[in-house]
């Protein structure tokens, strides 16, 4: 039988097997690319772990800065209360010394207009000019106490006599009131001159 040159069996060689050393080569290819990519991974995921830290950081120190301020805040407005208040306490009592300089003195008028009065009443002009007089010291503040028949307090009253015991007192009290007592607001400008009794043993 004669062999055709054409036949392709006898043109194409046959396949060569991999050598050990291509085998090799390309899984230390392989084994490098894998080792070259996976640094480039782990120096992100720490510097994405920093990045966190720092804004942690901030945000802590945010935080605190932010509560120094509100304690600051609430520090200054507590001293403007304070400061407000004793403010108008001043104020108040600036008014009353005030008021006390100027009306102590007439206390000694209305103590004559009373004894004006004990002796026959008021009448005509001077009637008509103690009232007014009254009126107007009371509506500045003054303010006139003590009454027959009140009980003895000797933080308003002074005691100038002691009358015995009265059968219908329950308490020890002011039976004659010789001088009557005056206030400017919760002060005693003069305290009540008063003559007391005691109740029976």
């Amino acid at each position: 039988m004669t062999q055709d040159p054409q036949d392709p069996r006898d043109a194409a060689p046959p396949p060569e097997d991999p050598s050990p050393a291509d085998v090799v080569g390309d899984g230390a290819s392989a084994v490098e690319d894998e080792v070259a990519e996976e640094p480039a991974g782990v120096g992100g995921d720490v510097e994405t772990d920093a990045a966190d830290l720092v804004m942690e950081d901030e945000l802590t120190v945010a935080r605190m800065e932010s509560a120094e301020r509100l304690a600051d805040l609430q520090r200054l407005q507590a001293e403007f209360v304070n400061y407000k208040r004793r403010v108008e306490r001043d104020r108040d009592l600036l008014k009353e010394n005030a008021t006390y300089a100027a009306l102590a003195p007439v206390i000694e008028v209305l103590d004559t207009i009373d004894r004006a009065r004990e002796h026959e009443p008021l009448d005509g002009g001077f009637k008509a000019v103690a009232e007014q007089l009254e009126r107007t010291v009371a509506g500045s503040g003054l303010l006139k106490y003590g009454t027959p028949g009140d009980a003895f307090d000797p933080t308003v009253h002074e005691a100038l006599s002691h009358l015995g015991e009265d059968p219908e007192a329950t308490v020890t009290t002011c039976k004659v009131v010789a001088k009557s007592g005056y206030k400017i607001g919760g002060r005693v400008v003069r305290a009540a001159q008063v003559l007391v009794v005691d109740p029976p043993a």
